[in-house]
């Protein structure tokens, strides 16, 4: 085997890595509740395995067959006269962009990593100011925790496929389901583990409404690094004889059990000290931390292992958003794997110090345009319009402008004609049609 192509556990557990981050640990179970709890987990299954999960099978279809970088992917792929497709491939500046403001995040994480073993906040109300006080004040803190994020994924890429990224992953993917699986042992015992069952898989109606539909649809889509080269990029370090449909779902179970026992842990710990589910940071940075308080001793450890396991599914996405940069820099420019690394990690940290910057009480005012700071522009811009239009992008490339016969080739031999018929069906008009409408909704132009 090359010694810089990822084994097929290796690019399992590399890809999983890179669909497993944040939005599964916090975002995933609260929309759940949200949406109507056990009929949307069935929509939700059912778009990630058929949306989802072509366009995933379609960028490892393209980088397994190309071995390159993602401009160079669809530049060769392309027929003659439509180069410029390569342009498609510039959607690894998504993931740059998204690398910005990410790992922002990454460092608040580190920083309860750290409370977690040393001042875990007594109540609800301590826990708001002091998350607020660390998020528009301590500065220095959070420069420091956001500056160790780049050494660890610049370490990581700088050493290459093998010895660096799927060794990460070989070690980190484990680590974080063996916690959450030790974490979700903890739960089951716990008196709010019968509420968090029904308030994420009982139907409930009455929240399921239409835009619940499109919900499912957009966290499907986005919860799988697809729309900026990643998987992609991941798959042109792998071997040609791999059954890219059998690793592909393999990712995607992956991907959601992890969300799921996540909702299960959370909720659980959250209903049996008698809170409500809040959204996005506040659950995560402000309810749980206090919870973790009032359970004693057992919550500091708990509160550690939560802490870690974020952070480990953090850090495998913000080394896999990278990666594609440094490649296209390494192939298309020639310049050696760790210049290109430390070059393109130095151009984002500078930036993502100024997005930074912008939640700061110092700063906030003169780095907001709008209604929004650059934090906030960031994160809208990358996952509101730029990851859309990368999957829109795979979908026609691989729907009317590849060559049927590379697709066939790729898919039949391990799943059938059948299969491939209908895959390249959603290809063609599930897939493009229901992104450009998330997109829509996600900008405002509609409603539903």
């Amino acid at each position: 085997m090359h010694k810089n192509r990822f084994t097929r556990v290796g690019f399992i557990l590399a890809a999983a890595g890179s669909a497993v981050g944040l939005g599964n640990i916090w975002k995933f179970p609260y929309i759940t509740g949200d949406n109507g709890g056990g009929v949307f987990v069935l929509v939700y299954l059912a778009t990630v395995f058929l949306i989802g999960m072509s366009i995933f099978i379609a960028e490892v279809l393209l980088g397994s067959n190309a071995h390159k970088d993602g401009v160079s992917t669809f530049e060769t792929l392309a027929p003659k006269g439509k180069k410029y497709w390569k342009y498609s491939g510039f959607t690894f500046l998504t993931g740059f962009m998204i690398l910005t403001f990410y790992s922002v995040v990454i460092a608040w994480i580190f920083n309860y990593i750290v409370l977690s073993l040393t001042a875990l906040p007594a109540s609800f109300k301590d826990s708001e100011t002091l998350f607020l006080g660390f998020l528009k004040n301590d500065i220095y803190t959070q420069l420091i925790y956001y500056t160790l994020t780049f050494i660890l994924i610049a370490l990581t890429i700088a050493k290459g496929i093998k010895k660096g990224i799927e060794k990460l992953n070989n070690i980190l993917m484990p680590a974080l389901m063996l916690i959450l699986l030790g974490l979700l042992i903890y739960s089951i015992q716990l008196d709010g583990f019968m509420k968090a069952v029904d308030f994420m898989f009982y139907p409930n109606f009455e929240k399921f409404k239409s835009g619940s539909i499109i919900v499912a649809v957009g966290h499907a889509f986005f919860t799988l690094s697809i729309g900026m080269v990643t998987i992609l990029t991941y798959a042109a370090s792998l071997d040609k004889d791999v059954n890219i449909v059998k690793a592909s779902i393999w990712v995607v179970v992956m991907d959601t059990l992890i969300a799921i026992v996540a909702g299960l842990i959370i909720f659980s710990i959250t209903f049996t000290a008698g809170q409500e589910p809040s959204k996005g940071a506040g659950l995560v940075f402000i309810t749980l931390p206090a919870i973790f308080f009032e359970m004693g001793t057992i919550g500091i450890f708990l509160s550690f292992l939560f802490f870690v396991a974020l952070a480990f599914a953090a850090i495998t996405s913000a080394v896999s958003i990278l990666e594609p940069t440094v490649m296209y820099l390494v192939e298309r420019r020639n310049i050696e794997r760790k210049k290109a690394t430390y070059g393109a990690a130095l151009f984002a940290y500078v930036i993502g110090i100024v997005v930074l910057l912008s939640n700061t009480a110092v700063f906030s005012e003169s780095l907001t345009f709008g209604s929004k700071n650059l934090f906030d522009w960031f994160d809208f811009i990358s996952s509101a319009i730029l990851m859309p239009l990368g999957g829109i992008a795979v979908a026609i490339f691989v729907g009317y402008i590849l060559d049927k016969e590379v697709a066939r080739n790729a898919i039949v031999p391990h799943t059938g004609e059948k299969f491939y018929n209908i895959w390249l069906f959603i290809m063609r008009y599930v897939a493009p049609i229901s992104v450009f409408i998330i997109m829509l909704k996600e900008i405002g132009i509609i409603t539903i």
